[in-house]
């Protein structure tokens, strides 16, 4: 009896407070009303794809539309000949055998895919140098659909980096970025045709750059993206997200089975110098210096009384280059040249590549404990 009256008094007081808080609901003001509209309102706008919302980015559509026309499709051939039978180097065999065996000989024809970048609205094209490499023919397809035969501008090897020309006006050129915005964590986007399955865009951020000591070149300069980067990708396009041209899509680097998100592009600037050089002169133009050289060893620092100095170890002189001239010696530590220091054997070989030939430099050298100022010009590299 008592439980009754006790749930009873619960359920009154429970109507009571039902009641109260339906008159404070009703007599909200219209202000506080709105602000929670207002608040429900911005929560779902957080999760629409509003194409005014510039503090997200919900795609990469219009980056990859402004830029995916001026990456076209390399096809390259070659005729190569099988080696000749060893038995024909035996003057005896091949005086009794040796038209048979050249009648043996075959030839076959090797085909190359890659990708390209359009450079202006000329036909002038940038692609990797390994791409077109002792090519025959050279085929340019183009993402509209049409083709023409390219002529090979110049190469460069020593950076991987060959130009080449199409006789077709009126193209879309890609926009170029500006290098010195790029950072590492930007979002970019790889553009070519790998394994030939058509147009294909990877994503991914940019990883490193200046990467260098890879061995894939002479001069080495890389942007590092984890964008994916197969065969057929070398020689396409690296954009960020406004769709800019950063880099050349050159390789990926795996040392085993299994290994992923390392692909390797060269800069931009460095590409389009490449290119100028060769469409003014019909070659790369850099200094020489004429050493032979190596990382500082432990023995050759303690010579100098420094056992913590930087510089570039001479191992070797070419005769009558500028080094012999000036009388630069082997074991000479090179630490500076026109009174920047030199960082390493790497650092030497960038900076001396960086004078035109003809230029008079400084080379600042120790020669054990004694420091030596030697002044040189500089001359074409080999």
């Amino acid at each position: 009896m008592k439980l009754i009256k006790v749930v009873g008094f619960i359920f009154q007081f429970g109507l009571i407070g039902l009641a109260l808080a339906t008159v404070y609901l009703v007599t909200v003001s219209g202000k506080d009303k709105n602000e929670i509209l207002q608040f429900l309102s911005s929560s779902e706008d957080q999760y629409t794809t509003d194409p005014d919302n510039k503090s997200a980015v919900f795609t990469y559509a219009d980056a990859v539309a402004s830029s995916a026309a001026s990456v076209v499709t390399i096809y390259t051939s070659k005729t190569v000949t099988e080696k000749s039978h060893p038995l024909l180097d035996d003057p005896v065999f091949s005086k009794f055998f040796g038209d048979q065996l050249k009648r043996r000989q075959r030839s076959r024809s090797e085909t190359n895919l890659g990708s390209g970048v359009v450079i202006g609205s000329d036909g002038y094209i940038l692609t990797n140098q390994h791409v077109i490499d002792s090519a025959d023919e050279i085929l340019i397809s183009l993402p509209d659909g049409r083709g023409s035969q390219a002529m090979l501008i110049g190469e460069d090897k020593e950076t991987d980096i060959a130009i080449l020309q199409i006789p077709i006006t009126g193209l879309d050129g890609i926009k170029i970025a500006n290098e010195q915005s790029i950072r590492v964590g930007d979002v970019v986007l790889a553009i070519g045709n790998p394994l030939n399955v058509g147009q294909t865009v990877t994503m991914g951020i940019v990883s490193a750059t200046g990467r260098n000591r890879i061995g894939l070149n002479t001069f080495e300069n890389f942007i590092q993206t984890d964008a994916a980067i197969n065969p057929g990708n070398s020689g396409g396009a690296l954009i960020n997200a406004r769709g800019e041209l950063i880099g050349i899509n050159t390789a990926i680097f795996s040392q085993s089975v299994g290994v992923q998100g390392i692909g390797f592009a060269i800069p931009i600037s460095l590409a389009l110098d490449i290119m100028r050089q060769i469409i003014k002169f019909g070659k790369v133009t850099r200094g020489w210096l004429g050493v032979e050289g190596t990382e500082i060893t432990a023995q050759a620092a303690m010579a100098t009384g420094d056992p913590g100095i930087k510089g570039a170890l001479v191992v070797g002189v070419f005769i009558d280059s500028p080094a012999d001239m000036a009388g630069i010696r082997a074991g000479d530590i090179v630490v500076a040249v026109n009174n920047n220091p030199v960082l390493g054997i790497r650092d030497l070989l960038d900076q001396i590549t960086l004078h035109k030939p003809g230029e008079q430099i400084q080379v600042t050298v120790y020669r054990g404990t004694q420091k030596l100022s030697l002044d040189m010009k500089i001359t074409q590299r080999p």
